[in-house]
This record gives structure tokens, sequence and C-alpha cells, in this order.
């Protein structure tokens, strides 16, 4: 009992190895994947040919089709007389039946031997005039076009093959946009591999509007002109650190780093609330920089690598999410949440944390700013149920608060209730839907554009502004309030 898998090569007959051409003339009969392959014709005549075109007719999907082929092979191969599978190209480059057939019969511990054919990549490379060991990425059209996000890096090229049609193509350059600029310059190359290889270069955003796409069709996607990964950017962040960098670079710890980190995440909020994309942009790069900073240096000191960072909050992202990434059903984000704080529960129930059932309240860094983490806990009673039943009772809350402030003289005892004003407004904030912390920022801000325009104003009178009357103050302020609301 035998499987033998022949790869016929990319298009040309001439193309086929003399092993395969051996082994063809030696056969009485070849099972092809396909007949629609332009080494087909050439095959000795007198070969019995049989294929499995009709299997992509019938079936709903691709992993069908396969599937289908898989079982067909293994039964053939399973007889004393053998049989004799030929598939494009090289039996091990996207050939998924192939896979099938291999982990099948290890299984059953059926022989397979393979016939190496030359793949598609040989020709494609030669009609490119590029160098495989440049980095070249092998990504396959149809498992691409299911991705959210392009699973290649923007700083090397990329091969994209089986790119068999208009409806696939369009799959492709919408992942792709996910990760490159819609104007990137993609190549497609056509019949590589035969007498009518040819290249053509467009736009990304033109892919599927190319009238020449079929199974003989490989995109080409050249690397980014700058720096656009993150391999590429921790090897700028590690060069910093090397021996012959930076000597600041050099010097700088977790600790030391600190200060750094929080100015460049206010940075980042600063932006975000001006609404400012460009900004924005610049400031998460340079958050992003100080991200790279603590784990090249985690990395020197033995403790972990970008590849744990990144694993351990893909593998969270994943199972806090069984409604995305499992089977569990939810109805709204309520029910989310309610999830979230199970899922984390069983968590520090396996890490082996002693109270499995600590407060809700645990876990908030106590660094957080003082009315940021009043909403967060307010937030985290209400998961529970612990909130109030309307915004009317919110409202009466602050009310009763302000009064209690109201009734006090003592210093001390003021402090208190101003503190539950305060944490009260932080529930009022969270029932209206609004970031307190971003909503008293703004009004911050835009009291120092008034109060700077009043002072403007003043002097332009040719007086200090603290000079003036309450009542002239308060016209000078009403009238940058009405200029503000004016450009607002």
């Amino acid at each position: 009992m035998l499987i033998t898998i022949l790869g016929l090569g990319p298009g040309d007959p001439a193309y086929l190895t003399r092993q395969a051409w051996s082994v063809l003339n030696q056969a009485d009969q070849v099972y092809l994947r396909t007949r629609h392959h332009p080494t087909v014709p050439g095959l000795p005549t007198h070969l019995t040919l049989h294929s499995f075109d009709d299997l992509y007719d019938t079936l709903d999907d691709f992993a069908d089709v396969y599937d289908a082929i898989a079982e067909q092979i293994l039964t053939l191969g399973r007889r004393p007389e053998c049989v004799l599978y030929a598939v494009p190209g090289h039996p091990l480059v996207g050939e998924s039946s192939v896979q099938r057939i291999l982990g099948r019969a290890r299984e059953e511990v059926l022989e397979v031997r393979l016939v190496e054919g030359l793949s598609f990549v040989e020709p494609v490379l030669s009609l490119l005039q590029v160098d495989a060991l440049s980095g070249m990425q092998l990504a396959d059209a149809t498992d691409l076009a299911a991705a959210y996000h392009p699973p290649l890096d923007p700083d090397r090229p990329a091969l994209i093959g089986q790119l068999y049609g208009q409806r696939l193509a369009s799959g492709v350059k919408l992942t792709l946009m996910n990760s490159y600029p819609d104007d990137h310059a993609v190549t497609l190359v056509q019949a590589a591999g035969t007498d009518g290889g040819s290249l053509v270069t467009m736009p990304l955003y033109e892919l599927d509007r190319s009238p020449h796409l079929d199974h003989l069709t490989t995109l080409y996607v050249p690397p980014l002109p700058h720096v656009s990964g993150l391999p590429a950017f921790q090897q700028t962040v590690a060069r910093l650190r090397a021996p012959d960098g930076c000597p600041w670079d050099q010097e700088q710890t977790h600790q030391s780093l600190r200060a750094d980190l929080l100015e460049e995440t206010y940075e980042v909020l600063e932006a975000l609330d001006a609404g400012d994309d460009d900004k924005l942009c610049e400031e998460l790069g340079d958050l992003l920089m100080q991200v790279a900073m603590h784990v090249q240096i985690a990395t020197e000191e033995g403790a972990f690598q970008f590849a744990d960072v990144i694993g351990r909050i893909d593998a969270k992202l994943k199972r806090r999410h069984p409604h995305v990434f499992g089977d569990v059903e939810v109805a709204s984000t309520v029910d989310v949440l309610r999830n979230w704080e199970a899922i984390k529960a069983g968590e520090r129930a396996r890490s082996g944390e002693q109270d499995a059932h600590r407060s809700k309240m645990e876990g908030l860094p106590a660094t957080l700013p003082a009315l940021a983490r009043a909403q967060a806990l307010g937030e985290r009673a209400a998961r529970t149920g612990f909130d109030w039943p309307d915004l009317a009772g919110v409202l009466d809350k602050v009310g009763e608060e302000v009064g209690e402030l109201r009734a006090v003289e003592d210093p001390a005892a003021r402090s208190r209730e101003l503190g539950d004003l305060l944490f009260s407004l932080a529930n009022l904030a969270r029932w209206l839907e609004v970031d307190a912390e971003s909503a008293l920022r703004g009004t911050c801000d835009s009291f120092v554009r008034r109060y700077t325009q009043m002072e403007e104003a003043a002097r332009a009178q040719g007086v200090d502004l603290a000079a003036l009357s309450p009542g002239e103050q308060d016209a000078l302020w009403e009238k940058a309030k009405a200029q503000h609301e004016g450009q607002a």
C-alpha cells in the first residue's frame, strides 16, 4: 500500500522534474486535483487521467472539497495496487488536500511518497527579479481574505498565492488595507512558469478591478518605504540600548521611565480630547516607544520578551470574549460585563489566589486620578446591581450631598462632605455616559482660554485685570464666554 503525491510544477511541462517524468511514465493512471493546469496536456499520452474537478461544482466550500479528495485518495491508497495523486506546483506549497492526506496517513500508518515539483514561487521570483531571502513572506489568498488584519510584516515583501477571482481579490484588498495605504503599489503576477507570464502593477485599491485574475495569478506586495512593523521598531529600540547605542537610553530602568510613561499617557489623552488625529498618531507612537523600552529592559534582564507580552494579552482577550471567539451567546453589553467579571474570578481561582471571591473593588490602581477612579469604582459596583434605579435617584443624591456640605462648618467634615459630593458627581457622569475626567479636563481648558481672553481684553483697555471691579470682571467673563461659544 502506497500513496504517491507528485508535483506537476508551475505551468510549462518543461518544468516537470526528471523524477516526476519517470514516475509518470511508469504509471498507468493518475488522479489529478484539477485538469485546469497547463502541465496536464503535456503528460505522457498513455496515462488514464482522473480528476476531482466535479467536487468543486458539487460541494459548498474548499474545505469540503479537500476533505473529499483526501478521503478518496486514502481509500485508493489502501489497495495493494497503490495510487498516484498529482497536484499543481509543489505538493507542500499551498496544497490543503495534501496536508489532509498526510495527517490521515500518519494516523493509519500508510506509506506516503512525495515527488517534488517546482512551486509557483520560483517562476514568480524570476519575473519579479527579487530574492526570496530578502525576507519574502508567503500567504494564501483565501486565508488572507478571511482575516480582519493581514498576518504580514509590512517591512518585508510578500507573495499571496492562488488569487483566482475578483471576489477573492476584493476580500484580500480589504484585509491588506488594514495595514497598507490604499495607494500602495502592488503587482499581479500572471501565468508565471508559462510563456505568457506577465506583471501588472497597480495601486492596492484597484486590485479587484483587474479582469485577469485566475488560478495562475499571484499577488506581490512590496514592503512599505519606511519602518512600519513591530520587529523593525523593536530593533530600533534595542539598538538604542545596545553597548554602542545611546548613553541616556542605556541608563534607563523601569523606575526611571515611570514619569515618562505617565507623561506620554496624558499626552495621548490630550490628543484624544483635542480630536487631533495627526497629534494622536504621534503621541501613540511616543507611548508605544515607552512600552518597547520597558519590554527591551525586561528582555535584557531575562524577565520576559515581546512575544510574552503579546501572547498574554492575546490569550486574555480571546479568553474574556467567548461570545466572539467561542460559542457563548450574549444579548447585551450587560451580559458581556457580567461574563467578564465571572471569567476574571475564575482566572483568579485558577492562579491560586487565596481569595477567589475578593472584593470587586480591588484591582483598580490607586495611582489613577481620583475622579477617574471614583467613576470606575461606581461602574464596578453597578455591575453587581448596587446602583440607583434611575437618573433621578442620582440627582437626588447629588442634591443631598450639597445640603450636607452646607450644613457643616468643621474643616475636616467639609473635606469629607466635599469628597462625597465629588464621588456622587462621578456617578452622575457615569449615568450620563460622560467620562468625568475628560469632561473636567475640557472645562479646565475652556476656563484657561476664557480667562486668557479676559486678561487680553483688560490689557487692551490699559488696565490690569485685578484692578477691575467684580462687575467689570463679570462683564469681561461673559464676553469671553460668548466669544468662546461662538468659536466652538
